[in-house]
Order: C-alpha cells, then structure tokens, then sequence
C-alpha cells in the first residue's frame, strides 16, 4: 500500500536539491470521473463544483512544491467516503468522510514542517480558507494567500471587531488594487484583502478575493505570488491526460490507490525530464511514444 510517506521518499532528493527559502506550498483537490467502475469507499459519489453536480469518481487532495526550479508534488490523499448512512430525507444509503479536506490539508502542512521543507507561502482557493487553516499557518509563522468567498464576514477595524459589527466582503466595495486590512470574523490576527477583476473569454468579469497574513504585500506582489497556484491546474491536466490516472482496470481500493499513487509519481519524473529538456509534459509524452513506436518495428 503506497501513500504520500513513499512519495516523501521518493521526491526528498529533488526537494533538497532545489528547494528555496521563497518556495509556496500548494494545496488543491480534483475529481477524476469512474462511472463504470464499482461504488467502494474511493470511488463514490462527490460534488463537482464545475459540472454542478454530483459525479461518480475518485476525489484526490495533493500539495505541490512549487518555485522557479519547477513543481514536485510532495503529498497526496485519495478522499475516503468510509462512513456508510442512511439520509434521513430520502431514506436512500449514502457514504460520508470520517476525515475532511480541511483536516487532510492541516496534517499534509504540519508534516511538511516536519520534514523541514523550506518554503515561505500556503496557496489555495476558497475551500481551504479555514479560520482553522490561517491561524494554523500564523502560529507556525509562516504566511498564507488564500481565496476566500465574498459573503465573509469582516470588521474594518479593531473596534468594530470588539464591537461586533461584521459586514461582508461584497459590502466593502473594494476597487481593483485596493488593500484593505481587516479583521475576518472568528479571527485574532489581522489581514490584508485584496480584489482582482477578471475578464473571461465570453467577454463577462468574475471577481476574487484573495487574502494573505503578510502585511508587507502590496497589490502587485501578492497577485504575483498566488499565480504561481495555476501550477496546481497544469499538474492535474498533466496527471490526467499524460500520467494515465483514470486509465487504471484496478478493482479494489489498493490496488486503485497503488495506481493514483504511480501516476502522481510520474509527473515528477516528467518534471525532471522537463527542466533538462525545455519541452512541456506534453511534447515530451510524443516523444516518448514516438521513441517506443521505433524499437517496437526495429
């Protein structure tokens, strides 16, 4: 049974050799769609926020190394819906997980402390924006640029939070490039609030706020920062569509794990071969397929 302790193992040594004291920790989670594989306690039913509905799959959490030597993935957590119940609204037999994703992302970062990783920033989207999380990632004085929803709660200043008055993001107003400090509701510490304006291709705008425990950010600094967490999205393309991680015939949760496990392995070989060859995962998957298509016919 391989798990993110074998990956640990396997990656220390290109950690060390690139990491820097500027590096960001990167926590993400995808859905790979089994509709044809049999229901268990890893392939079961999950919410897909892009598609907007519950799809039969494998939900898997991963933090990424990133920095400008590349990205190697240092941990991963196939999602376990373990706990069998009945829904008391529609009486029907559901699974639900006895460990959540804000707990698996909390022990992921405290190993990683662990393991003496140096690196300097947290970066995720809004579902891991956990007072739990910041407060975690304060104490241990390291800083976080977080995505959070626009209905959060915050006080303009200290005397409103002793106060109680709490107003949602949305309600601030705040323009593009603006910073605001504020205090989130529940929180001791305060933070730095941040707005950028999106335009997408059908030419409509979308909205993201971002908030980070580093008071010495400016707008453009951080924005710059948390870029850096699209390496997220190109990892799992990468993992689906060059590291065959849906392509598995597997049937039992080892086995399928094992598979999950191999895939997300492999892209740090890709990574390797990457910086040593200047040619994206993709190209080198060509290659790679071209060179195995010549030995085959010779």
């Amino acid at each position: 049974e391989y798990n993110s302790k074998d990956l640990w193992r396997l990656v220390k040594p290109l950690i060390r050799a690139s990491e820097t004291s500027d590096g960001c920790l990167i926590f993400d989670d995808t859905i790979e769609e089994k509709a044809y594989t049999d229901e268990n306690e890893i392939i079961t039913w999950h919410f897909d926020h892009a598609q907007g509905k519950n799809i039969k799959g494998v939900n898997i959490l991963s933090q990424l190394y990133a920095n400008q030597q590349g990205t190697i993935p240092l941990a991963f957590v196939v999602v376990k819906k373990d706990q069998p119940f009945t829904d008391p609204k529609t009486g029907k037999q559901k699974r639900r997980a006895t460990i959540n994703k804000n707990e698996y992302f909390r022990s992921m970062f405290r190993t990683s402390l662990t393991n003496q990783i140096k690196f300097k920033y947290v970066l995720a989207d809004s579902w891991f924006s956990a007072k739990e999380n910041m407060e975690l990632i304060h104490l241990k004085q390291k800083y976080f640029i977080l995505a959070v929803k626009k209905n959060r709660l915050v006080a303009e200043t200290k005397e409103d939070k002793l106060k109680g008055n709490f107003k949602s993001l949305e309600s601030l107003n705040l323009k593009e490039g603006e910073v605001k400090l504020c205090f989130f509701k529940g929180m001791s510490i305060p933070v730095k609030i941040f707005k950028q304006v999106f335009k997408n291709e059908d030419r409509s705008t979308g909205l993201l706020y971002l908030a980070t425990n580093d008071l010495n950010l400016d707008f453009t600094a951080l924005t710059s920062i948390y870029q850096q967490r699209w390496k997220v999205e190109e990892y799992h393309k990468s993992i689906k569509s060059n590291t065959g991680l849906a392509k598995s015939p597997t049937k039992t949760v080892t086995t399928q794990s094992n598979h999950f496990f191999a895939s997300t392995y492999s892209f740090s070989k890709l990574e390797q071969l990457s910086l040593k060859t200047k040619l994206n995962h993709f190209a080198l998957k060509s290659k790679l397929y071209l060179k195995a298509l010549t030995i085959s016919y010779q």
